[in-house]
C-alpha cells in the first residue's frame, strides 16, 4: 500500500528534510582532500542532533554509522572510517534524518578538489536525471514512469544506472511503499497520487550497471571499478510539479 499524507504529515516530513539538507551543506563545507571520513560521519550526526533531530541510519538494520559516504567505485552504503579523501575523488553522502516520528532521506556528490572529465560529467548527468525523474513525478503519471525519465536521461549520455537498487516510499518508516526503480518502460504500475511521498535516487555508473557487495557486508561497488555517482531528494507528489522536501 502507497501511503497518502496529510498536509501535517508532510510539513512534519519537510521539517525533518530542513535538517537533512543543512547537513548536506555541512558535508559540502567540509568534504576536502585529507578530511578522515569517520570525522565527517561525525560532524554532520552532531550537526543533526543539535537541531533536534536524530540520524536516521545509525542501527538501521544493523548499519554502523550515521551517514553513508561512498568514493569513485563505491555506489552507496560507504561506511565511514578512517579513509582520508583524496584530491580527485568524487563523495556521495546519503543521510536520513527522524524527526517527530518521520523520516527524510537525500543524498548528494560531492568533488574532491579538481577531477576528472569523467567524473564531472557522471555528476552533471546524474543530477540531472534526479530532476527529470522528479519532473515526472506529479498526480496522474504511473510508478514507471519516474525510471523511465532517469533512465533515458542516463542511457543517452552513455551511462548507465543501476538496477539492483531502487527509490522507495518514506514517511512514518525508511523504507515503505513502493519500490522506485531508476529504468523501465513508462505508463506501468500504480498511478501516482497528490501526497505520495518519495525518495528518488538515481545511482549511476560510468561504466556497466552491475554492482556486487563487499565483505562488510554493506559497501556496494561497480564490479568494473569505474566511478558511481548518487544524488537524491524526498519529495511530494503534486497536482502539479512535485515539492522537494529536502531543501533548506
Amino acid at each position: 500500500m502507497i501511503n497518502i499524507r496529510s498536509e501535517k504529515e508532510i510539513g512534519l516530513i519537510r521539517l525533518s528534510g530542513r535538517i537533512l539538507a543543512g547537513a548536506l551543506r555541512v558535508a559540502e563545507l567540509r568534504i576536502a582532500a585529507g578530511m578522515v571520513t569517520g570525522e565527517l560521519d561525525e560532524e554532520i550526526a552532531a550537526y543533526i542532533h543539535a537541531k533536534g533531530g536524530k540520524p536516521a541510519f545509525k542501527g538501521y538494520n544493523g548499519y554502523p554509522a550515521n551517514s553513508c559516504i561512498s568514493i569513485d567505485e563505491q555506489v552507496v552504503h560507504g561506511i565511514p572510517g578512517k579513509r582520508g579523501l583524496k584530491e580527485g575523488e568524487i563523495v556521495s553522502v546519503d543521510v536520513g534524518v527522524l524527526l517527530n516520528g518521520y523520516y527524510s532521506d537525500a543524498a548528494r556528490t560531492f568533488r574532491v578538489g579538481a577531477v576528472s572529465v569523467e567524473k564531472e560529467q557522471l555528476m552533471k548527468v546524474t543530477l540531472e536525471s534526479l530532476d527529470k525523474g522528479i519532473a515526472a513525478a506529479v498526480d496522474g503519471n504511473r510508478l514507471s514512469d519516474i525510471g523511465h525519465a532517469v533512465q533515458n536521461h542516463v542511457e543517452a549520455a552513455g551511462f548507465s544506472v543501476v538496477r539492483d537498487l531502487v527509490g522507495h516510499g518514506i514517511g512514518e518508516a525508511m523504507h515503505e511503499d513502493p519500490q522506485i526503480p531508476n529504468y523501465g518502460t513508462p505508463g506501468q504500475g500504480p498511478r501516482l497520487k497528490a501526497g505520495m511521498v518519495f525518495a528518488i535516487e538515481p545511482m549511476v555508473n560510468a561504466g556497466g550497471w552491475h554492482v556486487r557487495t563487499l565483505d562488510d557486508q554493506w559497501t556496494v561497488v561497480t564490479t568494473d571499478g569505474r566511478p558511481s555517482a548518487h544524488y537524491e531528494h524526498t519529495v511530494v507528489i503534486r497536482k502539479g510539479a512535485a515539492e522537494i522536501l529536502t531543501l533548506e
